[in-house]
């Protein structure tokens, strides 16, 4: 996967690989990774081509190109930055070894296992690290409620995604406090998802995992639903 992943990065002569066509467009390789990565979105394919960690080709009317191994390296920094919360820079210079033929530093990047992940605590200097931000902007994103601490003082898996995302927003000029109206609609989104999942928490032996897999298929609705009134509402302003 790692080759794969690091021959993606300047466009060299592509592979075939199943259900992927040798030449597809930025929207093609959108939906291809939205099947494992549901929140990838356009701008974030064209910030990893800005952060340099990968290069597809251009046709002579400017538009991108996409390869099999343009789509496996993406698929692959994504994953680094889920499975194991690795910064793009440190990912940059895993992947930068690769491509020059150099032994990679596995051990930087060993996998968190499912058995660690829950338990993954973050100091504020390794949340910083991690999603690659400046203590101001953390500081902007506590004072407005979008990332807290731990009663113990440490940051969850989930404060560093929140952090990383509100970064990426922040080089289009969107700022956390533009960021308080997502927590608002979060907040009521999670109360409509207790409604349905309270019950089921209470229906005897398996309940609580049951309550939980509905929770996620409901996230995962919330969220396709967002981007849909998203799209309609930025097309109804353009009309």
């Amino acid at each position: 996967m790692v080759s794969a992943a690091a021959r993606g990065r300047a466009g060299g002569p592509a592979g075939e690989r199943a259900g992927t066509p040798r030449a597809i467009s930025i929207g093609a390789v959108l939906e291809l990774l939205r099947q494992e990565f549901p929140d990838i979105s356009i701008s974030k394919i064209r910030y990893l081509e800005d952060q340099g960690l990968v290069e597809p080709q251009r046709t002579a009317s400017g538009y991108r190109k996409f390869s099999p191994e343009h789509v496996d390296r993406l698929r692959y920094v994504l994953g680094m930055q889920r499975d194991r919360y690795l910064p793009l820079r440190a990912i940059r210079e895993h992947l930068d070894a690769v491509d020059r033929g150099l032994e990679a530093p596995v051990g930087r990047l060993r996998a968190v296992t499912a058995d660690e992940q829950p338990r993954r605590r973050f100091t504020r200097a390794q949340l910083l690290l991690a999603a690659e931000i400046h203590d101001e902007t953390l500081a902007a994103l506590e004072s407005h409620g979008l990332v807290s601490a731990r009663p113990a003082g440490h940051f969850d898996a989930d404060a560093v995604a929140v952090a990383r995302i509100a970064g990426e927003l922040a080089g289009f000029g969107i700022e956390p406090r533009h960021l308080r109206a997502f927590r608002t609609a979060a907040d009521r989104e999670a109360g409509l998802i207790e409604q349905v999942t309270s019950p089921i928490r209470h229906r005897g032996d398996g309940s609580v995992a049951r309550a939980d897999d509905v929770a996620q298929e409901l996230i995962a609705l919330c969220s396709r639903l967002h981007t849909s009134l998203l799209k309609v509402a930025l097309e109804r302003g353009q009309t």
